[in-house]
């Protein structure tokens, strides 16, 4: 994590002990494959991003504000670092695919980001999250605009062009549409992607989403890697979304995360054109099974992405604050990335309060992704160890209407005899542990403790 002001974080040098624990743990689990090795994701990226809040309409002053407000919030001080760009930010005329510049990359709308002078409005925006001392990320889709074929676009640095590359092969962008495959065999097609990471890197990005990516487009991902790369900046590589668990080992080598399902947003619950409610418990509720599912494949450099997380606007999340801590529990046991969706710029002092919790943010970023031990009914539990011998047991509710008792035995989480708890979301003691705990819990609540062995 980033230190400012030659002052480190509580919550830094947790993750850094996390991350050297799962360095360990990933050497010892004979499911894990090579991991992205580009300098980045040691640990699961924390930061904000612009699609859940802001969907069609990003603008640099939207983005601009709600970078300070990660910083003024505090959340940048307990880790939180990444600002992202989502979907739009690009001139996108219609179905013919976005506009493109000379040598086919997608061109900048400038009536949302508007140059100043010879800078692009992209990097405009990048340079104010930099002054803010956080990072910043952009949105791309595989392939290339229709309208560089048409065009028949000169690939920067090379004799080639993109009629030489392209195929007539459609590719997924879901809102702008309009772009067709790349054939990698041909010369001059990872010399594009360069060209584009390039162009990237100049405008001081450190996070890109590829997004629509499928099994067909593991070309398009394994450029991406290798252009990222060869720019010399520490660039995050993100896939998106619904990734087949079936090339799990493939994401992992050439990424730093993917995103295991679909989006999180209630799409068609919001109310009076806003994009409130933003989730919803059913939403939430399938992201149980994906982290039991994706268990093995997480790790340091590539972590498993159960999609942003809605907490920040209190009601407006559409989640019940108990439902809320229940998100933030199942994705740090899963060391996912932690993305916020919500509006930075008008913050729920409760749900604040649920973002700053370095003792829960710290089982995010242990690198570790927990095992589900139980999961029958209502009941969901799920464990990990930490180097330090340290189990992390979150029980769940899974009910969003009724209250349920939930059990474990705590011998199945990783614990040997007795052990001294402490419940992470209020940091009160639990007391001594052993054999079976149990616990009641309203609809959609969780417990998290972090249970020390006695000697």
């Amino acid at each position: 994590m980033r230190t400012r002001s030659g002052k480190t974080t509580t919550l830094v040098a947790l993750a850094l002990t996390a991350s050297a624990a799962a360095f360990a743990f990933g050497a010892l689990n004979a499911t894990s494959a090579q991991a992205e090795s580009n300098g980045v994701g040691a640990t699961p990226a924390l930061g904000w991003s612009s699609w859940s809040f802001i969907r069609h309409d990003p603008t640099a002053a939207k983005i601009d504000a709600q970078a300070d407000a990660m910083k003024s919030s505090g959340l940048a001080s307990v880790g939180y670092q990444y600002v992202n760009v989502d979907d739009f930010w690009y001139q996108c005329p219609g179905n013919q695919g976005p506009n493109v510049d000379a040598n086919g990359r997608w061109v900048t709308d400038a009536t949302k980001f508007p140059p100043s002078g010879s800078t692009n409005g992209i990097q405009v925006v990048a340079n104010h999250v930099h002054a803010d001392g956080l990072k910043f990320g952009l949105y791309v889709t595989p392939g290339v605009s229709h309208q560089a074929v048409v065009a028949n676009s000169h690939i920067l640095g090379t004799t080639y062009r993109i009629d030489d590359i392209a195929t007539t092969t459609g590719e997924k962008n879901y809102n702008c549409k309009g772009m067709v495959g790349i054939d990698y065999t041909k010369p001059g097609a990872q010399e594009f992607i360069n060209s584009w990471a390039d162009e990237f890197a100049s405008w001081g990005v450190d996070y890109v989403k590829i997004d629509g990516v499928g099994t067909s487009d593991i070309a398009d991902v394994k450029a991406w890697s290798a252009a990222l790369r060869q720019t010399g900046r520490p660039i995050h590589l993100e896939l998106s979304n619904n990734l087949a668990i079936s090339a799990a080992a493939t994401w992992k080598q050439y990424s730093n995360g993917w995103r295991t399902g679909g989006d999180i947003e209630c799409y068609h619950c919001e109310s009076g054109g806003s994009s409130y409610p933003l989730t919803s418990w059913n939403s939430v509720q399938s992201r149980f099974a994906q982290v039991a599912n994706w268990q093995p494949y997480g790790g340091p450099g590539a972590f498993n992405d159960y999609d942003s997380i809605e907490v920040g606007n209190g009601a407006n999340d559409g989640l019940t604050a108990a439902e809320r801590q229940s998100q933030l529990s199942l994705w740090a046991m899963a060391s996912s990335p932690l993305i916020l969706g919500t509006d930075l710029t008008h913050l729920d002092a409760t749900d604040l309060g649920f973002l700053k919790n370095t003792r829960v943010l710290a089982v995010d970023q242990d690198a570790i992704d927990a095992r589900r031990i139980v999961s029958n009914s209502n009941q969901q539990v799920y464990a990990k160890t930490e180097k330090n011998g340290d189990v992390i047991v979150a029980l769940f509710n899974y009910s969003g209407t009724a209250s349920q008792s939930v059990s474990v035995s705590l011998a199945s989480a990783g614990l040997s005899g007795k052990g001294t708890a402490v419940d992470l979301w209020s940091g009160a003691s639990i007391g001594t542990v052993s054999g079976t705990y149990s616990v009641h819990l309203g609809a959609g609540a969780v417990r998290l403790l972090r249970i020390t062995p006695q000697s």
